[in-house]
């Protein structure tokens, strides 16, 4: 072997005399570790090494006893490692190795994104899953969130995802329902997982949700929402802006096809289904603020004509408005309306109202923003 001893003499120990280090690798070319991650730790001799070789390992939590394995898997704990080695014939050893310190971050969870959001039945719809920061190494995984009557979820993997995908966008090809969907990220083998995206609605326009007629509210309304199509077994949906979906039971008394909130309405993606059905949806949003926006729940079909308006809570309509898109004023408000006689996907946007007389700074007499969707007419 090519280790070199010290000469010894009378009664000193050649343990102590031993000239060789030990060195503590990490088999890991990722640039983060995240705490419970399984990474290997390989201890290597400065001059040589071979099967007469043991070692003995020093972690944050333990002691191992000598075993002639150079390498050591473990779930990644912060905090110093350290090895030496021992030959197994005469019993010297290497000093022990400086500390490798590992350094650990928190399970990070993942941003799932989901475009376009509102499609027609049989549409093409993209998810895609992000990690931060991001990396070489990651399979993503992709599940539609089904929920549950008390306030949980359950995840079932997408077809033909039992291993995950290298790329981080799925592709979900004529869908007809309105659903929930998650994702989340692994690595390595034994496979570490990231945490569970946020739950993201995919809405889908199949029936109707017939009424409300507007998306904005004011904040001291409660809220009716009726839904049309052909079952008897209707309820409605409502997915917070969290994400976290719950039907009308938690919130307010189904009668027939109809759901009345018990309280106050709230902000948030509301819509009907039966067992086999699913409605569209509508991004319903309520307002503390004196002016709400009076804009269309459903998408406005090309050719056809809209119209928005600008009310005040006491319900009168407000005539000195201006109409702004994208925070860009429109020249083409009047008498508190405005009319487009012929929407075309060019009209898509944010839209928002504004009283002219609001004092400078004074935001009260400006509604929130909704945004006007257009689609093609559906064959």
């Amino acid at each position: 072997p090519t280790e070199q001893r010290l000469s010894c003499s009378g009664t000193c120990d050649p343990d102590l005399l031993f000239t060789n280090r030990a060195v503590v690798t990490l088999q890991h070319d990722l640039p983060e570790i995240y705490s419970g991650e399984t990474i290997t730790l390989t201890c290597g001799i400065e001059e040589g090494g071979g099967s007469e070789w043991e070692y003995e390992w020093r972690t944050p939590d333990y002691y191992t006893p000598p075993n002639p394995r150079g390498s050591m898997m473990t779930s990644s704990v912060r905090g110093d490692y350290s090895c030496k080695g021992r030959l197994k014939d005469g019993g010297s050893t290497t000093e022990w190795s400086d500390a490798f310190t590992v350094k650990t971050s928190g399970v990070p969870q993942p941003v799932l994104t989901v475009s376009p959001s509102w499609t027609s039945p049989g549409d093409s719809v993209t998810l895609t899953c992000s990690v931060e920061p991001p990396s070489a190494g990651w399979r993503f995984f992709w599940y539609q969130a089904v929920p549950e009557l008390s306030p949980n979820y359950t995840y079932e993997l997408l077809a033909g995802n039992t291993t995950g995908t290298e790329q981080d966008s799925y592709i979900l090809h004529g869908q007809t329902h309105t659903a929930g969907y998650v994702c989340r990220a692994g690595r390595g083998d034994p496979v570490f997982y990231t945490l569970y995206s946020d739950v993201k609605i995919r809405i889908n326009v199949l029936f109707v949700l017939t009424y409300p007629h507007r998306l904005q509210h004011f904040s001291t309304e409660s809220l009716s929402l009726s839904c049309e199509g052909n079952s008897a077994e209707w309820r409605v949906m409502k997915a917070d802006e969290s994400g976290f979906m719950s039907s009308c039971s938690h919130w307010g008394q189904m009668t027939g096809s109809t759901c009345n909130t018990d309280t106050r309405a709230s902000s948030g993606v509301y819509w009907c289904e039966s067992a086999t059905q699913s409605s569209n949806a509508a991004n319903i949003t309520t307002h503390s603020g004196d002016v709400i926006l009076v804009s269309p729940v459903h998408p406005v079909t090309e050719g056809h004509s809209v119209t928005l308006g600008c009310t005040l809570r006491t319900k009168d309509l407000l005539h000195n408005v201006d109409f702004y898109k994208n925070d860009k004023l429109l020249p083409n408000g009047v008498g508190g309306e405005l009319f487009i006689s012929a929407v075309t996907k060019s009209d898509e946007g944010f839209y928002k109202c504004r009283g002219r007389n609001s004092p400078p700074g004074l935001e009260t007499l400006t509604s929130a923003e909704s945004w006007l969707s257009v689609e093609r007419e559906y064959e």
